[in-house]
């Protein structure tokens, strides 16, 4: 099913997991382990993340088709600009259109390691409206079946954004290329996402735009994560984990009693769903889905 019919066609809010393709061997078994925990959480779809410069292109391929076919999950293949020319971004397109996959995520992708900003290889693409814009044309040039695909929001604006009303018309060029979606980067402050959520509606952007919620797991990991990015840590929450120091489990505690109260606050208000970046673990979304099942802003529970 494509992106834009699973939000159509849905009863109750959507859930969706991300993965990332693991780097070395002993974690990407750690990975087939974990697989099937996170599918017996009953996503909705599942994405699967793309590494810089293709680096886990194959992975990338092979995670997603062993949910889509072992586990008759809708998975989701992430594409990006870097390191890739036309030409090649077209045959990773033919390879996920033959594994029967339906949907992507284009994005530009972030600068390789060692360049300050991004420049696109001969033939290849600056932006990811532009590579969209390739996708919508060559499918209509070739008669092809139309993939369902989503793009990156930034609630409290890109990196390379001077300010939010910028980075809000890169999103349109990208939803007007053809986009059926919108998934958010991570956030831990929903006032940000409801005024993105506003602002993107003014400026006529009408596709379902989803939240994606990534759990603390560890203080010093979601400390050098969101200094990476615009995200802003309420200093509430800021202060508990820096009271939980080196202990993980007070971490993720507080990471999960956060992510419930902030899913609760967002479906209230009515999203169509929520996107967790689950960092290739079950046990701390199975926990967090407990609690959202019981939570009378949802539905899931009862008809899922």
């Amino acid at each position: 099913m494509k992106l834009a019919q699973i939000y159509a066609q849905a009863t109750r809010p959507v859930f969706s997991f991300e993965v990332f393709p693991p780097k070395t061997e002993i974690a990407y078994e750690n990975l087939k382990q974990v697989l099937p925990q996170l599918v017996g959480l009953r996503p909705d779809f599942m994405t699967v993340t793309y590494g810089a410069l293709g680096s886990t292109q194959e992975r990338t391929l092979e995670i997603a088709t062993s949910i889509h076919r072992q586990f008759q999950v809708e998975t989701v293949c992430h594409l990006t600009c870097v390191g890739a020319s036309r030409p090649q971004i077209d045959q990773v397109l033919d390879r996920i259109r033959q594994e029967g996959i339906h949907n992507l995520v284009a994005l530009r992708g972030d600068p390789p390691q060692g360049q300050s900003s991004f420049v696109p290889v001969a033939n290849g693409f600056a932006h990811a409206n532009e590579l969209v814009a390739h996708i919508r044309e060559r499918e209509r040039r070739l008669g092809l079946d139309p993939f369902g695909i989503g793009v990156a929001g930034y609630p409290e604006g890109h990196l390379e954004s001077p300010d939010l009303a910028t980075d809000l018309l890169h999103l349109k060029r990208k939803v007007d290329a053809g986009a059926d979606m919108v998934v958010t980067q991570l956030f831990y402050d929903n006032r940000h996402f409801f005024r993105f959520e506003q602002a993107a509606r003014a400026a006529g952007i009408l596709v379902p735009i989803i939240p994606g919620l990534l759990p603390i797991l560890s203080a010093k990991q979601i400390l050098r994560i969101t200094s990476l990015s615009r995200c802003e840590m309420p200093p509430d929450l800021l202060r508990e984990l820096e009271t939980a120091g080196d202990d993980p489990a007070r971490a993720e505690a507080i990471g999960i009693r956060q992510t419930v109260q902030q899913a609760q606050e967002l479906l209230g208000r009515g999203v169509p769903g929520i996107h967790f970046y689950v960092f290739n673990k079950a046990t701390h979304l199975s926990r967090i889905l407990q609690e959202l099942r019981g939570s009378p802003q949802d539905q899931w529970h009862s008809q899922g």
